[in-house]
């Protein structure tokens, strides 16, 4: 067919040039260096012009044979970039034992040598290009540089004209275009037909894409990833319809499978490059010029590259409380601190900018900065949830709470009513439902950190994880304590009651084996009494129980409840959660038996954060600030004091769906003398 336009360049990209190499053996190291300028031409026999400052490199650069992959030689040392070319330094590997490798080795050094091989060509990935007006050829701007290829291609430029034309066709399917049919392929390793060298190789690795493709890098992944997933569907309906007649695929079908299979594998191969190409992309996108919108439309050729250094949980949040806490809660001074100390974090600077200016219905970001801090507020909360025992349901295979949002009424039934037989013109019998009305409204919990103004000035990741676990482990606590304390009982508008406050505990009978497995049974005796299902139950129990099961034995040095450990596990079967929390006093401990999707949960999901330095505070778990010269409550300042108090607020809820949904097991010494 005709070719009208040429294709957007894809894959990897040729560009062959002449090559003065001048090759020695280091007299006092013994290896095969090479040295020789790979000289961009004015332009090559593609029509194309590749710009040498715009190669995209980083040393060594893999030194390959005939553009194969499967046959490195060496690598390129040093490159000196200039607008009239690139001069290399280049090292072919030495290899002592012999064998295929050392003859493979000495073979290329050879046709170097004996100047057999004087081409080099150059294999790069497209940035930046501009297709040339009137012509077929391209000016590559920016490229990144993947390999350096020493190939078999005359290195006289001024070669007759019949000699051009017998080498361009290789060159042009080098590149991966076919003048036959006007599509361009991306090659594989090994090199598809032809390869570098002309040599025809198996086409059944070729992955064509059509020549008006206009998709960038993203489009064309999600592409090959929708056409990998339909290649596997018709594979999976070929294999379904003989098997469903008992045969085996025939001639016709057994080839279309094979062509299928071959398309999938080699686009499993090509699909990490995209992905590479994707990353280099955005790591050498070019900044907005401009003083307005317009000009700055103008100028986005590519996509604004933000910093994403993967940071632990909950460290861009501690962040931001440092920044707010050597500020002394001054959220002009915070916004300057974070500015100065982490220029990189946009989220922070944002967030802490939004508080400075009120936003307005005509700001079009006026919410952006709200869901950036809800982004690194999530983050810490997702440090902290999966420490606490609410935060441990719903994760691996233990089964999640009821969650409901706050502030709503639930209409529950307490009581079934009854259906009856009746007889022949007898009256119906009236039944009777009993329901009731559950509201749950907001409950925040709350904890005071204080830090000395010392550790928050210093920006090193030791003192940002020591806040992050200072500001987690004061709700650590709290949480953990009031879920499972059964003496944590409802406050009206304050705090929910725990899930075993009203819960009659069973005591325990015993510390032995035989004596667990009786207290499991009386644990979920009321269970079964009320038909409660126990496919989301969960045992919660302290990390010493949980250890002492795993390390009781039966007569044959067999371990008597498998699955547990002192991190949890499984007893029995049903997940265990362990917590430190759980209450335990010299006469035991607690063991619960709770049904999760019995036990509601609102929980907004978010920290608030406030700052002082001038609060003065009574230091103490149970503060009574008392006014009474009889009970005098001792305070300490945090500015006399060079610290900064740091607020932790968290809206959270929790209420049983029905009294029997947690059952309770006290006095336990499983496994003690």
């Amino acid at each position: 067919m005709t070719i009208k336009k040429r294709a957007e360049p894809k894959g990897v990209q040729r560009a062959y040039s002449q090559l003065t190499i001048k090759a020695a053996v280091d007299n006092t190291t013994g290896k095969r260096i090479i040295r020789g300028t790979a000289s961009t031409p004015s332009m090559d026999r593609m029509g194309d012009i590749v710009l040498p400052l715009g190669a995209k490199y980083s040393l060594p650069i893999a030194l390959l044979w005939q553009h194969n992959s499967n046959q490195p030689i060496g690598w390129i040392t040093e490159a000196t970039v200039t607008a009239k070319g690139i001069d290399i330094v280049g090292e072919v590997a030495t290899f002592d034992e012999p064998g295929q490798l050392k003859d493979f080795l000495d073979f290329a050094w050879q046709s170097i040598q004996a100047g057999l091989v004087r081409g080099l060509s150059i294999g790069f990935q497209a940035i930046k290009y501009a297709f040339m007006e009137d012509s077929w050829g391209i000016e590559f701007q920016e490229w990144e540089w993947l390999e350096l290829s020493a190939v078999t291609i005359p290195a006289n430029a001024e070669a007759s004209i019949s000699a051009i034309k017998s080498i361009d066709t290789r060159q042009r399917a080098a590149l991966g275009h076919n003048a036959n049919d006007g599509v361009v392929y991306l090659k594989d390793q090994p090199a598809v037909t032809p390869g570098a060298s002309g040599s025809t190789t198996n086409p059944q690795s070729v992955v064509p894409i059509k020549e008006d493709s206009q998709m960038n890098v993203k489009e064309q992944i999600a592409d090959f990833k929708k056409r990998r997933q339909e290649n596997l569907d018709k594979m999976v309906a070929l294999m379904t319809k003989a098997g469903e007649e008992g045969r085996t695929l025939d001639q016709a079908e057994q080839q279309e499978y094979e062509t299928l299979e071959s398309d999938n594998a080699a686009i499993d191969k090509h699909l990490p490059r995209l992905e590479t190409l994707e990353k280099s992309l955005a790591a050498t996108a070019a900044p907005v010029q401009g003083t307005n919108e317009g000009q700055g439309q103008q100028s986005r050729q590519f996509a604004t590259v933000r910093n994403t250094t993967k940071l632990d949980k909950g460290i861009e949040f501690a962040r931001y409380a440092m920044c707010l806490g050597v500020a002394k809660g001054n959220i002009q001074q915070a916004s300057a601190i974070a500015q100065s100390r982490f220029p990189e974090m946009e989220r922070i600077n944002n967030v802490l900018k939004s508080a400075v200016n009120a936003g307005t219905t005509t700001d079009a970001t006026w919410a952006g900065p709200l869901v950036e801090y809800n982004e690194f507020t999530g983050d810490f909360v997702e440090f902290l949830r999966p420490q606490t025992i609410i935060g441990k349901f719903g994760a691996g295979n233990i089964p999640s709470l009821r969650r409901v949002p706050f502030n709503i009424h639930i209409k529950g039934q307490t009581s079934g009513g009854a259906g009856y037989w009746v007889g022949e013109g007898a009256p119906k019998p009236v039944t009777k439902f009993d329901f009731n009305d559950v509201y749950l409204g907001w409950a925040k919990v709350a904890n005071i950190a204080v830090l000395t103004e010392e550790l928050l000035r210093f920006s090193n990741p030791a003192a940002e994880q020591l806040t992050r676990d200072a500001l987690a482990e004061a709700l650590i606590a709290r949480l953990d304590t009031d879920f499972v304390d059964p003496a944590k009982a409802l406050s009206a508008n304050v705090s929910p009651a725990s899930i075993t406050n009203g819960v009659t505990a069973i005591h325990s009978s015993g510390n032995t084996a035989d004596d667990v497995r009786a207290d499991i049974a009386s644990l979920w005796a009321p269970f079964i009494l009320n038909n409660i299902s126990p496919t989301t139950a969960v045992y919660i129990m302290t990390p010493t129980t949980a250890l002492a099961l795993s390390l009781m034995r039966n007569t044959l040095g067999q371990p008597e409840f498998p699955g547990i450990g002192i991190l949890g596990g499984t007893l029995d079967g049903i997940p265990v959660i362990t917590s430190n929390y759980v209450p335990t006093d010299s006469n035991g401990s607690l063991v619960i038996l709770a049904n999760a999707s019995d036990i509601w949960l609102a929980d907004d999901g978010q920290v608030v954060i406030a700052a002082s330095t001038e609060a003065s505070l009574q230091m103490d778990t149970a503060p009574t600030n008392s006014s009474n010269p009889a009970t005098p409550t001792t305070v300490v300042s945090m500015f006399q004091t060079d610290s900064v108090a740091l607020r932790a607020e968290r809206f959270i809820n929790w209420k049983k769906r029905r009294a029997q949904a947690v059952a309770v097991l006290d006095q336990v010494k499983w496994g003690q003398a």
